[in-house]
């Protein structure tokens, strides 16, 4: 058995401004309750040496392999709007970053460590519930085939927290490409930082867009990379009903992948003006409003980059209109994104006109039948031979037909035969998510009764979530009125 060799370029190569050199707080009890094995294998190491006594130290965080020293990463951000000059990793420590199967870097983060610099009075420790909740749905959007952090284990701290009450402690090993934020580039712009600007923009693109690093304008490329995947990302998680709950410039990776699962939820019954997080209290991180307030966080980023991007345009008031056009473009590219999607879930793979109205005329009556997000969609499938399966998931159920009268007719102009079409959409429709009330079941099961059986068969579900599982049918099924979970929570 062999013990991981750790990489440690983010603090090799960046100012020590940037971070803090931080040994988290040993554990007095740590137990091993779940190891991502596919995972492992794909970063590159030993199962048995991670379920060993060693192995399972180093993912509690008493005890590292010779040479790893620790940092907590400092950033700002923008929450709900309010600009914090100092926020900064505190519960979280970043071991270093492992070269994985493809020779790609991939941080590994132990969160739920113990206090840091940035801790901010907090006791810089982890509910077992919110770890859980990471877990699940980090590894759902996942299978989604969504852009994500993952977490790699789960373990037992045998103490305890305190919040609301008393809680059982539990941390976490998080991968990502890397962990790092626009509030990463807001913390350095506040300081008027140009020189750690320049650095960590380098850093950022050597790392995550290295087709950029011999270009002229590389700054501005930066920023139009960065804009292009966020605007991606976002699409993706509105064509499956993810509302992530927290969309602070702090919670933004310049990588592209979701980061930061607190208070995130799939929905159940469509509304575009769904919340499920309890302190977003005005519903500025609703479900609709996620682009909106994807292109404003991604103004930030530019803003943080101007002093920069001046470099490349040849002085600040072209760095200006520059950064203005890529922000501009963000919800072009969201557009084409959710647009092109949202045509597949309805089966249409060709492009005609009148294609997206007939799909926002769905979405509508959707909205307005309190239909299911998920099953919906994928029970078109089954509308294509007229079996009345999505029709089902509507209040008033003659309200679908009409629709569905309009949508079969444009059916008939698409090239391909009915089989092949319900088969592509089911590729694209997940059948099951990781539903607020399954979560919430596993974690109480967990946490109330020590019982993990309810969360192994929801992350076994979750990770086949297109195919027909008959033995698992309950899984797909939104709850029952008296079983709503209509808030989520932070955990902190």
């Amino acid at each position: 058995m062999r013990s991981p060799r750790f990489h440690h370029t983010y603090a090799v190569d960046l100012p020590e401004r940037l971070y803090a050199h931080t040994d988290p707080s040993p554990v007095s009890a740590q137990r091993l309750l779940e190891l991502n094995e596919p995972l492992a294998t794909e970063l590159g190491l030993d199962i048995g040496w991670l379920r060993s006594s060693e192995g399972i130290e180093m993912l509690a965080g008493n005890r590292f392999p010779a040479g790893v020293r620790p940092i907590a990463q400092a950033y700002a951000g923008h929450q709900f709007g309010n600009f914090v000059p100092q926020l900064g990793d505190g519960r979280a420590l970043l071991v270093g970053e492992l070269a994985d199967t493809s020779g790609r870097l991939r941080d590994v983060q132990l969160k739920g460590s113990g206090p840091t610099r940035f801790s901010r009075n907090g006791d810089g420790r982890a509910a077992l519930g919110p770890m859980m909740r990471e877990y699940i749905v980090s590894e759902a959007m996942h299978a989604l085939g969504i852009p994500t952090t993952r977490t790699l284990s789960l373990v037992a701290t045998g103490e305890h927290v305190y919040r609301e009450t008393k809680l059982p402690g539990a941390l976490i090993a998080r991968v990502a490409a890397s962990h790092i934020r626009v509030g990463t580039f807001q913390y350095l712009a506040v300081r008027e930082d140009i020189d750690g600007m320049r650095a960590l923009a380098d850093y950022a693109i050597a790392r995550h867009y290295p087709d950029l690093a011999g270009s002229p304008n590389r700054y501005l490329g930066f920023l139009e990379a960065v804009v292009a995947v966020q605007a991606k990302l976002v699409a993706q998680w509105m064509l499956v009903g993810f509302i992530h709950g927290v969309l602070n410039t702090d919670n933004v990776a310049i990588s592209g992948e979701t980061i930061d699962y607190g208070p995130c939820a799939f929905m159940d019954a469509y509304h575009p003006a769904t919340v499920f997080s309890s302190i977003d209290h005005q519903g500025r991180y609703a479900f609709a409003n996620q682009p909106r307030i994807t292109v404003w966080n991604l103004a930030r980023l530019a803003e943080a980059l101007l002093p920069i991007l001046g470099d490349d345009a040849g002085g600040d008031d072209q760095g200006f209109e520059l950064a203005k056009a890529a922000i501009g473009s963000c919800q072009a590219y969201y557009e084409a994104e959710f647009h092109k999607g949202i045509r597949h879930k309805i089966g249409l793979f060709s492009e005609k006109p009148g294609d997206l109205d007939l799909a926002a005329e769905l979405l509508d009556l959707m909205a307005r039948n309190s239909a299911d997000f998920t099953l919906t969609f994928r029970d078109l499938a089954h509308e294509i031979d007229g079996s009345g399966r999505a029709r089902n998931h509507f209040i008033d159920p003659t309200a679908f037909d009409g629709w569905a009268a309009r949508w079969r007719e444009r059916l008939a102009r698409e090239p391909e035969n009915a089989a092949d079409r319900a088969a592509r959409m089911r590729a694209i429709n997940p059948k099951y998510i990781a539903r607020n009330h399954r979560v919430e079941a596993a974690i109480g099961a967990a946490t109330n009764d020590g019982d993990f059986g309810p969360f192994h068969r929801l992350l076994t579900v979750l990770a086949r979530p297109f195919d027909e599982q008959p033995e698992m049918e309950e899984y797909a099924q939104p709850p029952a009125d008296e079983g709503r979970v209509l808030q989520t929570f932070c955990g902190t």
